[in-house]
């Protein structure tokens, strides 16, 4: 796929879903097909929204390399060719992460959302590199992942210009760097599919950007479908404002229940639980919600005037 049609499938709300595990910490494939026919049906569908499997927030990293390839066939397979699948590899040199790409490829991802190798501590050249060795091995999209915050995970934006010469790379999940700001990336959102990673939503569409992540979009597609229809409509100030409402709460919740226990699952699982789409536990050492903490998520949500189920 070129980049130009990439463009058109990597947009919008992007739904980094949870992997579902049963009591035992295995993987439950048959509740992720459910879940993938379920979000489906609430509209993350191709050209609207993107379902992201195996990624951080999804637990991704905890999957082995038998699991993820597993995961990511079950949600192709669920989606049957409604939803635009996009599937997150993490930290590999750059064999390993070629085997994978072709692997993810071949299972009927339409993208994949690529780390930085934060380990090998990368230079910006060898980010173009890597990136480069990967773009000729597959024909999908590439979401490159800014991960500015962790040391080598830094991408500056010359950085990002130059891949525009890499053609698979389709798209920059984004939030400005140290000393950088969100004006900057209106020099490269003519040319890649740019993903708000931040809080500024609005002002990431006003500048060329073409979609979002955001912690609600499967547990609640309707809420995040709106939010997108208000930013396509231009709708800036009202868009921000329900941006606020909602994840300034969510935010300040996440915050407080992480210093009992880490993983970004947690607060994931606990929304979709809540909102009738139960993914099952987290793998240790992450520990679940417990049950005051979810009593709390759910006063926020009923406060939402969502449809809280349990």
């Amino acid at each position: 796929m070129d980049r130009a049609t990439l463009r058109g499938l990597i947009k919008g709300p992007i739904a980094t879903v949870p992997t579902p595990f049963d009591d035992d910490f295995e993987v439950d494939y048959g509740r992720m097909h459910e879940l993938t026919q379920q979000w489906v049906d609430e509209g993350l569908v191709k050209g609207t929204a993107v379902i992201k499997v195996a990624a951080a927030m999804g637990e991704g990293p905890m999957l082995s390399d038998e699991e993820w390839p597993a995961l990511l066939r079950t949600t192709v397979q669920a989606a049957a060719d409604k939803a635009s699948i996009v599937c997150g590899l993490h930290y590999k040199d750059t064999k390993r992460t070629i085997e994978d790409a072709k692997q993810a490829q071949d299972l009927g991802a339409i993208g994949l959302q690529v780390c930085p190798p934060i380990f090998n501590l990368p230079s910006q050249d060898d980010l173009i590199d890597y990136y480069s060795d990967l773009s000729d091995a597959i024909d999908i999209g590439i979401m490159v992942y800014c991960t500015q915050w962790m040391p080598g995970g830094l991408v500056e934006v010359d950085t990002i210009l130059r891949m525009k010469d890499i053609p698979q790379v389709a798209s920059i999940k984004w939030s400005p760097p140290p000393g950088g700001n969100h004006e900057d990336m209106a020099q490269f959102s003519d040319i890649f599919s740019v993903i708000e990673n931040g809080d500024s939503p609005a002002r990431s569409h006003e500048l060329g950007g073409n979609g979002y992540i955001n912690l609600t979009a499967e547990a609640y597609p309707p809420h995040d479908l709106k939010m997108w229809g208000l930013l396509e409509q231009g709708r800036y100030t009202e868009a921000q404002a329900l941006w606020d409402e909602i994840n300034t709460p969510l935010r300040e919740y996440s915050a407080k229940v992480d210093t009992r226990s880490g993983g970004q699952g947690r607060v994931k699982k606990g929304l979709s639980y809540l909102m009738g789409k139960p993914a099952g536990v987290s793998r240790p050492p992450s520990k679940p919600l417990n049950s005051k903490e979810l009593d709390e998520l759910r006063e926020i949500l009923v406060g939402f005037g969502w449809p809280v189920v349990n």
